[in-house]
């Protein structure tokens, strides 16, 4: 794995848990642990499209699918992490 790829997952999950943080309204942990949610976010959305039959889901890079894949997978690990913390 590259450097030039490490960056870009690093950026996509800024961005992912940056947007995942504020649709789930202040659930957020910060920048890096942003980045971390956003990052096993994408994991977490490009299996769950891929077991939903959206092929579109699992693209990598910067494109609008992979990053609407990070933000699902972001809000659902927010979500359940809140879940989890509350109990």
């Amino acid at each position: 794995m590259g450097l030039q790829r490490i960056i870009i997952w690093l950026i996509l999950g800024a961005i992912s848990g940056w947007i995942a943080g504020q649709l789930m309204k202040g659930r957020g942990f910060g920048l890096v642990g942003n980045i971390v949610v956003g990052i096993l976010g994408s994991f977490i959305g490009g299996w769950l499209g891929g077991k939903l039959g959206i092929y579109e889901a699992t693209v990598g890079g910067l494109s609008l699918p992979s990053i609407l894949t990070s933000v699902g997978g972001a809000v659902v690990l927010l979500f359940i992490i809140g879940l989890v913390k509350k109990s």
